[in-house]
């Protein structure tokens, strides 16, 4: 039964079918410490989960549900909720395996945990994915309303322990979609409320980061400084813009898309911008000469493989996840003497941008502006200072400084509502949500 993890998500939608599953969970007992599900056919899956010291992490609860018009398997993990109810975007990914999906998500909603609370918000961390299914055109608009709307009504019938939100794969008329069917997102079009689209001030965030670890290192400013970016989509390119009027000397950058290449090369004609096009599973920019290099395309890319031929002093860049193993590969970075500014420290600017939507819109919002100055105590900056300080001073890695911080802040209840999001998660296995 554990080969369930070995399946590609189209199969397993096919199991869950035999077995008369839509909706399903699996839920952390903390006294007994085991985790739960909600069939019993899905038990081993549970066991599975548990016994991945690596990427489980006593998250809350992980939810799920098969959609109805275009059989698809959409998630919501939850992985700390004292700080506030989750939070995190949701992204539109293919995977080939339920194991790969799973790992993703719980990897993700922990550093969603890391990010809000070192960002200061109260909110806890989590993430939502829908798997896509190679059967369905995921541009076709029909495809995706029914997904996006679905994805809504399963938001809904999770009563708010997980508040969703835009993400890799998925664009503000995806979230105007989730909106038409429940509350609980963010990010949602100016038009109705919201905030929009988070790309350009979590770019900004990343170029806050470079500063401070160029501070802390003693090499002064970005002017004058070679970097290398990977990935020129929505954040890379807006990077891109920031790094320039920052007056650095260089950039190099790469993406698997022609379309992003060519729009950053007539963007910044003019600008020393090296740009090309590569295939999927090159990661040759990983090895440029530069003074920082910033990951912003897909996670995992710093690993055994990759982390030898890396030349750049600095590792600072938008990608969630950069880590293919967060305890391993941060050390390896560590003994090849590369500062490596953590992900979840420094692209916090996407949630805050959206996190508390609900309070209103205010043009130049200095509650959003405090994160990115440099004299708040828990803006980027400050933060990231903070951070590289306290390794050096206790004889941490940069990432295990900053999980450390992280990890005792978000367990700080909710000054209000206290740990509202377990209490949440407790009353939908009472009721039989996945039977509703």
């Amino acid at each position: 039964m554990s080969n369930l993890l070995h399946l590609s998500p189209g199969d397993f939608i096919d199991f869950l079918k035999k077995e008369e599953i839509q909706r399903f969970h699996f839920v952390y007992d903390e006294s007994a410490r085991k985790l739960i599900s909600s069939h019993s056919a899905l038990q081993p899956i549970a066991e599975q989960i548990l016994a991945n010291k690596r990427d489980f992490d006593a998250h809350e609860g992980l939810f799920f549900q098969v959609t109805h018009e275009y059989p698809t398997l959409q998630g919501a993990f939850v992985h700390r909720t004292n700080r506030g109810q989750a939070a995190g975007g949701t992204r539109f990914w293919p995977y080939a395996t339920v194991g790969s999906f799973l790992e993703d998500g719980l990897r993700l909603a922990r550093g969603m945990t890391y990010k809000n609370a070192l960002a200061g918000l109260w909110w806890g961390g989590g993430k939502g994915i829908i798997v896509r299914n190679p059967q369905h055109d995921h541009f076709d608009p029909a495809v995706r309303q029914s997904l996006f709307r679905e994805y809504g009504e399963f938001m809904s019938a999770l009563r708010g322990c997980y508040v969703t939100a835009e993400d890799v794969g998925t664009n503000t008329d995806d979230i105007d979609q989730i909106f038409k069917k429940t509350r609980f997102t963010t990010c949602i079009s100016p038009a109705l409320g919201g905030s929009g689209n988070p790309s350009v001030p979590t770019a900004l965030g990343v170029v806050r980061g470079m500063e401070a670890a160029l501070h802390f290192l003693g090499e002064g400013t970005l002017a004058g400084k070679t970097i290398a970016v990977q990935g020129v989509g929505n954040v890379g390119q807006p990077l891109i813009q920031y790094l320039f009027e920052s007056g650095v000397g260089k950039v190099i950058a790469t993406d698997i898309s022609e379309r992003n290449v060519e729009s950053c090369k007539k963007r910044f004609a003019g600008k020393p911008l090296e740009a090309r096009t590569v295939a999927k599973d090159d990661h040759s920019i990983l090895n440029t000469a530069c003074d920082i290099l910033a990951p912003c395309a897909t996670g995992a890319i710093l690993n055994p493989t990759t982390i030898p031929g890396i030349r750049a002093k600095v590792i600072c860049g938008a990608a969630n996840n950069q880590l293919e193993d967060g305890e391993r590969d941060d050390r390896a970075l560590f003994d090849h003497g590369i500062i490596y500014v953590p992900d979840f420290l420094v692209n916090r600017m996407g949630i805050v941008n959206c996190a508390n939507e609900q309070y209103g819109y205010i043009a130049n919002d200095p509650l959003k502006n405090q994160h990115l100055n440099k004299d708040w105590d828990k803006s980027i900056y400050q933060m990231t200072v903070h951070v590289l300080s306290l390794a050096k001073e206790k004889g941490l890695t940069p990432g295990a400084s900053a999980q450390k911080v992280a990890a005792e802040l978000s367990r700080e209840n909710h000054p209000i509502l206290g740990h509202r999001g377990q209490q949440i998660i407790d009353s939908l296995v009472a009721d039989h949500w996945y039977e509703q």
